[in-house]
């Protein structure tokens, strides 16, 4: 079949199957600080790596939320990895709470002071990045409309690692059991098992 997006065959594909075709996507579970000192954390599913040298990541936001606001007016935001056993945490911070409630303390989770930037990181996961905002995007549809969408990159200006997932040298992804975004509403994916496949010389 072929379709253009706005023109979906709705009696076969009643829900837009974007998401699911896109997946899985890592979590982009970004914690930031509002200019007013207001702590944010959140998870994006629109998010990955973008560069390695430097390393950068970006997440987009639908709308001004708080994320992308804040990491805007304090040029900063860290990235928290989503495991497996953070899995509840993470889909808690994902509610929408009226302003100033903490979802650090909605979700049962700690604030753990980051080294480079004002942002918080979550103490229970057990990788963090911690990025300083190098670009805002409103992204344009093909017609040049703006549209209310915002992506952020950030650097990475510094990592924090549990070294018990460091072996003969390398993080052990599969160890980690990080979990991503697979398609509809809730549904979800577990790393916990890779399979080795060398690039061709």
């Amino acid at each position: 079949m072929f379709y253009e997006p706005d023109a979906r065959p709705r009696e076969l594909l009643p829900h837009d199957p974007f998401k699911a075709i896109i997946a899985p996507r890592p979590i982009g579970w970004v914690s930031t600080v509002g200019a007013d000192g207001a702590v944010n954390l959140a998870p994006y599913s629109f998010f990955n790596a973008v560069s390695e040298g430097p390393p950068m990541l970006a997440f987009s936001s639908d709308g001004r939320k708080d994320s992308a606001t804040f990491a805007d007016e304090g040029g900063a935001f860290v990235w928290n990895l989503a495991t497996w056993d953070l899995r509840e945490a993470m889909n808690a911070t994902s509610a929408t709470l009226p302003r100033g409630v903490n979802e650090f303390a909605h979700a049962g989770l700690t604030m753990a002071p980051s080294r480079l930037v004002e942002p918080p990181r979550v103490a229970e996961s057990p990788c963090a990045l911690e990025c300083r905002v190098v670009h805002t995007v409103q992204l344009r549809d093909v017609e040049g409309r703006e549209l209310d969408r915002h992506l952020v990159i950030g650097q990475v200006v510094g990592v924090h690692l549990d070294e018990r997932f460091v072996a003969d040298g390398k993080v052990d992804t599969a160890a980690l059991r990080p979990i991503a975004r697979c398609g509809y509403l809730g549904d979800y994916a577990v790393v916990d098992r890779l399979f080795d496949m060398p690039r061709p010389r």
